[in-house]
């Protein structure tokens, strides 16, 4: 360990809809937490709908040009360089779904993947997007270390979601979506929760509302961290904090040197 370097938590939620999950104990948590980078996915707001008072945060918000529909922001207690919102590229760039949080020493980056949909009636537009996406992500790991964050729409293996045998060809976990995956992984990215629990089941952070899905933990493991190879001597810890409510996702977290 690098002498005097002090730890950093991370931590990412898909709340579904900020404002509903502020009814469900969203501050009571973040202030709990104390995190030092905050992100959260499908946040569901435009700009002005709602005031944030976070003392020692920096706030960075990313709106879809839709109304009620994708957003993301970051809480973050550490100023970055830059910050960037989408991936230019304009196809991609007009539903809030990435910020971006240049560091001296590595990126941050939050992402809401694009859900291909029932009946996967938005899957080839998901392919592209995703090619689009990792292209982007390996553009920055030339430059320095990268963290990305968010709810990526995809269970990697069958580990990750309690019914794979049934769910093959739904969406968020066609072999397609899959596939882009393992690409993400193989073009340098490391799956942090996996990185330190490869082999631990039922580790899950999405519910369906139906059928009692959480309480009998029928769930999907589909938000991640992901570092890229170069920040692997910086990784301490990567947790599911699956007792959190407030949302059909749990948050997850990181912890970093």
């Amino acid at each position: 360990m690098t002498e005097g370097r002090e730890s950093m938590r991370l931590i990412s939620w898909n709340v579904n809809g900020l404002r509903a999950c502020m009814e469900k104990g969203f501050m009571d948590f973040f202030r709990q937490e104390d995190a030092d980078i905050f992100c959260i996915q499908e946040s569901k707001l435009q700009e002005g709908q709602i005031t944030m008072d976070l003392p020692g945060y920096w706030q960075y918000w990313n709106y879809a040009v839709k109304k009620g529909y994708s957003g993301t922001a970051v809480f973050t207690k550490r100023k970055p360089v830059s910050e960037m919102f989408g991936i230019g590229v304009q196809e991609h760039d007009t539903e809030g779904r990435v910020i971006t949080l240049e560091y001296e020493d590595f990126y941050l980056v939050t992402v809401y993947t694009p859900n291909s949909k029932r009946e996967l009636t938005r899957l080839a537009y998901r392919m592209r997007w995703e090619d689009s996406f990792r292209a982007y992500l390996t553009g920055l790991t030339e430059k320095k270390g990268v963290i990305v964050c968010g709810d990526m729409n995809v269970a990697h293996r069958d580990i990750d979601l309690k019914n794979p045998d049934i769910n093959h060809k739904n969406s968020g976990f066609t072999d397609e979506e899959r596939g882009k995956f393992v690409s993400l992984l193989e073009s340098g990215f490391i799956d942090t929760f996996r990185y330190f629990y490869p082999d631990k089941a039922e580790c899950y952070t999405w519910w369906s509302y139906m059928r009692q899905s959480r309480a009998k933990n029928v769930g999907w493991r589909i938000d991640y961290f992901c570092a890229s190879r170069s920040m692997e001597g910086r990784l301490r810890d990567a947790k599911i904090r699956s007792e959190i409510y407030g949302s059909d996702h749990c948050p997850v977290e990181l912890i970093i040197e």
